[in-house]
């Protein structure tokens, strides 16, 4: 009865401080409390903060009534997924979705509409297999990318618009997108064929690279493990797992809130680095895709020296990786950046408006073993001419390491002005 007397502004306060299921169990009570738990206000609130929507449609994007039966639809809908889990796709999807519009809108518009259940018990049907639930959610979300004859156009690699990026150097081209299930089922039974090891029917393909060379990913779908297939993959089927195996679990449990695969883990990573720029979208000639060479500290390293600035990163490259090759198992991808800054090349005092590069000392170590030691004129047999405001002269090489640690250190030589024509 104390609650007939409260104001319904104050009543509306209450009920927002409640989650949804608790709002919705208070309209059980009164026709006062019923009418104030049906204000579209609260429901409007509560599809914002769990769902991102700024519009009450359903999840194939369909207009509804009111917030509140849209808020009703997306639960019935998931309803045999832990709602903290879909909140969280939910929310990597449109952080992804989100930065692809303002930077990439090409690739963004390669995402397919969310599957449907019926999609995914086909696949599981047709490989014998049983999705962990955080790849299923992010199935229901976003159905892979497809790609269209226009897409191909800009490059004779292949397609650069894979939301997931990846690399130039020499003439090694890889660009990575997530597969739509029809592919995955395509895909992962020709894989199957070819390959002869134990355990590959626990094996899916997700994703691979849309460019000529080969780059492919595999859902472990018994434990939530993702794996890049090596050199060795067509052999020996031998791959490297992407995520720390103790940051996964309850992949196959609908009780709780902490499910978390290594799809999931892997794709939330990668939208971290695209939002914060430490990897970001290039530009080769005419194509332009996402690069995965980091472009902010700690994963880039910047020096400034007498006006010029260098940059450096690295990427591990998996799929040249040889694990069964004490010389040279891993490959590493490496991205040198030069510029001149505003003020040009000082140097004892005297300012400079360009320099040329002369000479580079490379050590490259493994562990602390060195490797290779360069001491030689020109990169890439090139002597850039930097100067003020003109873009960054970029190179990339790499490097075999005998482990999956090392470092790479040295110098450049400048010399003011022009050291030749």
């Amino acid at each position: 009865m104390a609650l007939e007397s409260v104001g319904d502004l104050a009543l509306n306060l209450i009920l927002s401080k409640l989650e949804p299921e608790d709002t919705a169990k208070s309209s059980c009570v009164s026709k006062k409390l019923r009418s104030s738990a049906s204000e579209e206000t609260l429901w409007s609130r509560f599809c914002a903060d769990e769902l991102g929507l700024s519009q009450p449609i359903d999840p194939l994007g369909n207009p509804t009534p009111s917030f509140k039966i849209c808020y009703q639809i997306w639960r019935k809908e998931f309803c045999i997924y832990p709602w903290s889990l879909v909140k969280r796709v939910r929310r990597c999807w449109d952080r992804l979705r989100s930065w692809l519009a303002v930077n990439f809108p090409e690739a963004g518009a390669t995402l397919r509409k969310g599957a449907t259940e019926d999609d995914i018990k086909e696949l599981e049907n047709a490989l014998k297999v049983k999705l962990p639930l955080p790849t299923r959610v992010l199935y229901r979300f976003v159905d892979g990318q497809e790609f269209h004859g226009k897409d191909y156009i800009t490059s004779v690699f292949g397609c650069p618009l894979g939301l997931i990026g990846g690399y130039i150097f020499y003439d090694q081209c890889v660009n990575v997108y997530m597969l739509p299930l029809r592919q995955v089922i395509l895909e992962t039974r020709e894989i199957r064929r070819e390959l002869h090891f134990p355990g590959k029917s626990k094996y899916v393909a997700v994703a691979c690279s849309s460019t000529v060379d080969e780059k492919f990913f595999f859902l472990n779908c018994f434990n939530g493990q993702l794996y890049v297939g090596t050199q060795n993959l067509p052999h020996y089927g031998e791959m490297i797992p992407c995520v720390p195996d103790e940051l996964i679990r309850s992949v196959h449990d609908c009780n709780g809130d902490q499910q978390q695969d290594a799809t999931l883990l892997w794709l939330e990573e990668h939208v971290r680095r695209l939002e914060s720029g430490i990897i970001k979208l290039c530009e080769y000639g005419n194509i332009k895709c996402i690069s995965l060479f980091p472009e902010e500290t700690p994963l880039c390293s910047t020096a400034i020296t007498n006006g010029v600035k260098v940059r450096a990163s690295a990427v591990f490259v998996p799929e040249n990786a040889n694990l069964k090759n004490d010389q040279e198992k891993y490959l590493f991808a490496y991205l040198i950046r030069m510029s001149l800054l505003p003020e040009g090349c000082i140097v004892n005092g005297m300012s400079f408006s360009s320099c040329q590069l002369h000479w580079r000392h490379w050590i490259i170590r493994a562990n602390d073993t060195v490797t290779s030691d360069v001491n030689a004129e020109a990169v890439i047999g090139k002597f850039p001419l930097l100067k003020p405001g003109e873009e960054e002269f970029v190179y990339e090489s790499c490097t075999p390491l005998t482990s999956s640690t090392g470092s790479v250190e040295g110098s450049f030589t400048f010399v003011p002005g022009r050291y030749f024509i």
